[in-house]
This record gives structure tokens, C-alpha cells and sequence, in this order.
């Protein structure tokens, strides 16, 4: 064998196997959501953001805390609240003299978004105003105040938490917000085995120490990998006839035109081929699989279907559409 090609794979072996290490790393704090958590490893491996759903007291900012503790780059908690001001999260300028020459100037004290991992705790907390600060990071990778631009560190993410939209004093994220998420992650009530590990592990003195195991620079090589590996046109053909099926405007499915109100975008059809990438590099493998397709779909599309008010009286959700166009469309496509 080639002795580059040799030396690559031995160090795409030596980077999917500090997956591994993360992932026993997490399972030292979190006990079970297996699948929460390689759809959050996903996510980094993609080089996307994370919105994470569910009702208090799961574990959900306990896990991106850990996750951070596991992994060698800056972190920063923001907790979203009613009162809370963009300039709360992008920074402010402040008025600074020069004690040398006592001439005054204007100085930009950046924010708590200026870090690595962001942690928007409870994100819809607060007003879709304060919300909004978060879009030029999301998608640009900079903020730009009073008319000059800063850069933001990489690898950047932003792991959303909030509760369900139902519970009181929660702001519903703007369609155009939600979009900026990768995934769209909800998280479930744990199994009566998992909740009894969680009573015996939590109640108790013992103290546990999560190691770093993984580098930014490990992070933005994985990434690099993740966009190597191949997708047949097959394949790629099935993602742009979902994500085109989910419009009623384009579509064929009677059932699209009569539950759906908006269908998703092409960042949908980006995310989904990103995803199914790096859910196969996680897993050891170097080619997609119409599994990983299945598998990344539902959080994919789940915050960027918007099912009518018909659908939601019969109890339909994005899910469910999702659901059906996966059967139609994946359901019989070999490996």
C-alpha cells in the first residue's frame, strides 16, 4: 500500500477513535441518550449548531457542559431570560481615555458569544429581538458592530436549549432562527432503567472528573474529513427529491399539499447530505448509506417543516410528514 495513503488512514483511525473517548468521556455524567449524543457529535462534525427540546430537568444543559469539559476549546453559558439585551450577548463599546495623552475613544468589550461553545440556555426565554443577535454568528461567523466587523474563533458552535413553546413565558424562535440550527433535537423522558442509574449516580458523594480528550484542531480536521467523504449521485438525488417533496407548492404528495404550510429550503437538502457524512465517519465508515439518510433526516427537517393548522388538529407533526417521506422515498432503496 502507498505509504501517504498508509499515514492518512492511520490518522483518520487516530481521529474517529477520539470519538470513541468523548463519547465514555460523556457516559461518565450523562447516563443513556445515546442518541442525543451522536446526533450532537454529529453536529460538530458537520460544523453546524444544535437546538436542543425538551421539558425541564433532562439533562440537557448538563450535557453541553459536559461535552465542553470533554473537549479542549473556550465555553460560554449564556441563560436567556425576558430582560435580556443583544448587547448582552454580542458586547458593547465603552468610553476608555488614553491617561497618556488624555484623549478619549471609544473601545468594543466583546461578549459572552465571542467563545468557541456557546450554550444559549433556555433560548426562548427571551424576546425574538435578543434572539436575532445570534443570526450573523450562526451563519457568518462574525459580528458586525457600529460598522466593523469581528471574526469569531474556530471552531464556533451554538447549542440551543428551550422548553416546549406549550410551557409559559416561552417566545416561539422566528422560522428564519430555527433555520440557522443544523439540527433540530428533542429529548425525551428517560427509560425506567436509565432513571434508576440516574437516582444511584447523582444521589450519592462520589465525584467524577471528565477528561479533555479532544483539540480544536482535532475538531477542524474531522470536520475536513466529513466533506471528503463521498455520497453517490443516487443518493444525492434522494435528498433533493425529499427536501423538494416537503413544498406544496412543488410537490406531488397529496399529503404534503394537504397538512404542510411551508416546505423546507436548500439549506435543508445542504444539512441533511453534511449530516448523513458525518454520521458515517462517527460510525468508522468512509461512504453514506441510505440509512444515515433515515437516520438524519427527522432532525434535519423537523424545525423547517411548518405543518398547518389542519395538521395540528389531527395531531400531525413534521415528524409524521417527515415520516412518510422517508417511506416513499428511502423506504426501498438498498444499502
Amino acid at each position: 500500500m502507498d505509504k501517504k495513503l498508509l499515514t492518512a488512514e492511520k490518522e483518520i483511525k487516530a481521529l474517529t477513535n477520539k470519538l470513541g473517548l468523548l463519547k465514555k468521556e460523556i457516559a461518565k455524567v450523562i447516563v443513556g441518550q445515546e442518541e442525543t449524543v451522536e446526533q450532537l457529535l454529529i453536529t460538530f462534525l458537520a460544523g453546524g449548531h444544535a437546538l436542543l427540546e425538551g421539558v425541564p430537568g433532562l439533562a440537557k444543559t448538563l450535557l453541553i457542559k459536559t461535552i465542553s469539559q470533554a473537549i479542549e476549546l473556550k465555553f460560554s453559558r449564556i441563560q436567556f431570560t425576558p430582560d435580556l439585551m443583544p448587547s448582552d450577548i454580542v458586547g458593547t463599546e465603552i468610553l476608555e481615555e488614553d491617561h497618556t495623552t488624555g484623549k478619549k475613544f471609544f473601545k468594543f468589550n466583546k461578549g459572552p458569544i465571542f467563545a468557541n461553545i456557546i450554550l444559549a440556555d433556555e433560548i426562548n426565554r427571551t424576546p425574538p429581538k435578543t434572539q436575532a443577535a445570534l443570526l450573523e454568528a450562526m451563519q457568518e461567523f462574525e459580528i458586525t458592530y457600529s460598522g466593523q466587523t469581528y471574526p469569531m474563533d474556530r471552531p464556533f458552535f451554538i447549542l440551543a436549549t428551550q422548553n416546549p413553546i406549550e410551557q409559559s413565558g416561552t417566545f416561539p424562535l422566528p422560522e428564519a432562527q430555527q433555520d440557522r440550527f443544523l439540527f433540530y433535537i428533542k429529548i425525551g423522558y428517560p427509560s425506567e432503567i436509565e432513571e434508576a442509574a440516574i437516582l444511584k449516580t447523582t444521589t450519592g458523594s462520589k465525584k467524577v472528573t471528565v477528561n479533555k480528550v479532544l483539540g480544536g484542531e482535532d475538531i477542524m480536521q474531522l470536520q475536513q474529513l466529513v466533506r471528503d467523504v463521498p455520497i453517490s449521485d443516487d443518493l444525492m438525488g434522494h435528498v433533493n427529491t425529499i427536501v423538494r417533496a416537503t413544498r406544496p407548492v412543488t410537490t406531488a404528495n397529496s399529503y404534503v399539499k394537504e397538512w404542510v404550510s411551508w416546505g423546507a429550503g436548500p439549506r435543508a437538502g445542504q444539512a441533511m447530505i453534511l449530516t448523513a457524512k458525518a454520521r458515517a465517519l462517527q460510525a468508522g465508515r468512509f461512504s453514506v448509506t441510505p440509512e444515515d439518510l433515515k437516520k438524519v433526516a427527522f432532525p434535519v427537517l423537523r424545525h423547517r417543516i411548518i405543518v398547518n393548522f389542519r395538521a395540528e388538529a389531527e395531531g400531525i407533526t413534521s415528524d409524521s410528514v417527515t415520516q412518510k417521506l422517508v417511506e416513499d422515498i428511502l423506504g426501498n432503496t438498498k444499502e
